[in-house]
């Protein structure tokens, strides 16, 4: 069975949609609020999710290697995430899947599996 980092194409295609992610977060006025909850620098922020993605789609488990278990929600904790938060980022990350051409799909299927770990994170009403 081909897991989800071989059908996108690997490395570069995963560290392609993080930083695609994260540009359209430091561009686009839509997502300030996302933005703001992250540092000024955000090469951090883009090692760490493509780390992270890279073993959440089946490829190498670059981030536990690292720091262990992913802890999610407890690193997310300092960080006021509400659902306006969780859209944010959700649309954030739906606009960079498709102008990474993700086959749609895919794309339908990651964006489902987003979104209820997106929800999950919520630590603030509203």
């Amino acid at each position: 069975m081909t897991s989800p980092y071989e059908v996108l194409g690997g490395e570069a295609a995963v560290r392609g949609l993080v930083d695609r992610f994260y540009d359209l977060m430091d561009l686009e006025p839509a997502f300030a609020g996302i933005r703001a909850l992250h540092p000024v620098d955000l090469a951090g922020s883009r090692d760490k999710l493509y780390w992270f993605l890279s073993g959440w789609l089946g490829g190498p488990d670059l981030y536990q290697s690292r720091f262990g278990h992913p802890r999610l929600r407890a690193r997310h904790l300092p960080y006021a995430i509400g659902i306006a938060e969780r859209d944010q980022w959700m649309a954030c990350m739906v606009q960079a899947m498709q102008e990474q051409a993700l086959d749609p799909a895919l794309a339908q299927r990651l964006a489902e599996s987003f979104f209820g770990t997106a929800d999950w994170m919520r630590n603030k009403g509203g």
